[in-house]
């Protein structure tokens, strides 16, 4: 319990002349009340120091007294334990000389933060222990702010890649969703030379007449077209001119080579086309390889004469 609402600070009470919270005083064999004694409005409910109890010290640099601590093993006590200082202890080997006993493993925190209470007199004395470390074991003090640190980075990152990942997919939503857009739209792809004469010495009328879906039903041609497509080299046209021929949008045609690690731009290409235009023949995109003076990859699509026929 504090008396105090405006210093959360248990060793410290509100100042009404200078209206802040103040450190109370301290004295060598005593440990201060909680908040001094006093409360917001300056009333005094128990004095600001009472005197440590028996086994505990305090030597002024506190605000609480401690418990004594005991010598380790191998040594004696050279000076008791007073409320004004720790207990001094000698090493009993030669030359040894006294040397304080090690800070207690228990003590009072200033903070207020946790109490406890004891009786004394007709009243109550808060205190508020913790853990301190013992001896020559005591760890880094930034150990605790560097684990707080590293724990909020962590949260702070996964945050980050979850967002990340949202955000990829509704990306990947709006691109579909502009596709949509372009297909309600119409398709109006590049106009193609009247009749199919100057293709019918590599391509037989079946397979210019057949439906572009056959492309995409034979695996093994669509599989040499995307090798012969797909790669953008220097000085030859690719699928991504046979994508602008078709009035796909640039921005859809750089999302579709992004994702080409896990599906060929040409087949998304070629899906996309078959979907807007189902009656679209392998004579159109026959003309289309034409125009863009890829007679390979025209070369590639006689190999679907065996399946035409088949059909």
């Amino acid at each position: 319990m504090t008396h105090s609402q405006k210093c959360s600070n248990a060793t410290t009470f509100w100042d009404i002349h200078t209206s802040k919270c103040v450190l109370c005083p301290r004295k060598p064999g005593y440990e201060v009340t909680t908040n001094c004694g006093y409360d917001d409005d300056g009333g005094q409910h128990e004095t600001s120091l009472i005197k440590c109890e028996a086994d505990t010290f305090n030597d002024g640099s506190g605000a609480h007294c401690q418990p004594c601590a005991p010598c380790p093993p191998g040594s004696t006590i050279s000076t008791p334990c007073s409320t004004t200082s720790n207990t001094k202890c000698r090493f009993t080997g030669r030359g040894a000389t006294g040397v304080a006993a090690p800070e207690p493993t228990t003590s009072h925190y200033d903070s207020g933060l946790f109490s406890t209470t004891t009786n004394q007199g007709s009243g109550f004395k808060p205190r508020a222990p913790t853990i301190r470390p013992y001896g020559h074991d005591v760890g880094p003090l930034w150990a605790i702010p560097f684990a707080i640190l590293t724990s909020i980075m962590l949260v702070v990152i996964c945050a980050c890649l979850i967002y990340m990942k949202r955000k990829r997919g509704q990306h990947t939503v709006l691109s579909y969703r502009r596709r949509s857009s372009y297909i309600n739209a119409g398709f109006s792809p590049l106009s193609a030379p009247p009749g199919n004469h100057d293709l019918e010495h590599i391509l037989s009328p079946d397979i210019l007449s057949a439906p572009l879906q056959t492309v995409l039903d034979n695996l093994d041609v669509l599989e040499e077209l995307v090798i012969l497509l797909d790669p953008e080299n220097q000085g030859v046209k690719n699928t991504k001119h046979l994508a602008s021929h078709c009035s796909f949008p640039a921005t859809w045609i750089t999302y579709t080579y992004s994702m080409k690690e896990s599906k060929s731009p040409l087949k998304a290409v070629l899906e996309g086309v078959t979907s807007r235009q189902p009656d679209w023949t392998v004579g159109h995109l026959a003309r289309l390889l034409k125009h863009m003076e890829r007679n390979d990859a025209i070369a590639v699509l006689a190999k679907l004469g065996l399946n035409v026929m088949q059909v």
